[in-house]
């Protein structure tokens, strides 16, 4: 299964693209951090994300997108730009025709590390030894969207031959 992770941001928007099977080491395919500038236009700022993840989509092929759910913060405006970017990520999938889900960042660092309370520093250095590279991914949008994709294959695979075993049960 190949899998399109999503670690949406207006800033920096981390994109990766993993190969795998559930239980078995993922191999990486692709990472990037698509970047605005805060002054430009939001609309403008948007619209890139949405070319950029079009031609990720269309590059890599993804069977699957996996985004990270926005979850509450302290700052409204963050929050704002954040589930703006991941709706465009949803978009960008359902675009392509391409099953979305969304995880909690708790959920992937606990699919990733064992622990739902892991550091950015653990997240990172788990992503590096699992998919089995020289040099940890950067900046930490990089290694989160990658762990995004790593937790979607080793669930979300799970999940969808679980779904597809219930659907021939019928």
């Amino acid at each position: 299964m190949r899998v399109l992770g999503v670690d949406p941001g207006l800033t920096r928007c981390g994109v990766a693209v993993v190969e795998g099977q559930p239980g078995r080491p993922c191999r990486l395919v692709h990472y990037e951090v698509v970047t605005s500038d805060p002054d430009e236009d939001l609309a403008l700022r948007l619209l890139g994300l949405d070319v950029r993840l079009a031609e990720v989509v269309a590059e890599h092929r993804p069977e699957a997108v996996a985004v990270e759910r926005v979850f509450s913060q302290h700052n409204v405006r963050t929050v704002m730009g954040t589930a703006q970017a991941g709706a465009v990520a949803i978009l960008a999938a359902a675009r392509a025709g391409l099953p979305v889900q969304l995880y909690t960042p708790s959920e992937v660092k606990a699919a990733i590390s064992g622990n739902g309370n892991a550091d950015k520093a653990q997240v990172t250095a788990m992503v590096t030894r699992l998919l089995r590279l020289e040099v940890a991914p950067r900046p930490a949008d990089a290694a989160d969207a990658l762990a995004l994709a790593i937790c979607h294959v080793w669930r979300g695979g799970a999940r969808e031959r679980l779904s597809a075993a219930l659907r021939r049960a019928r």
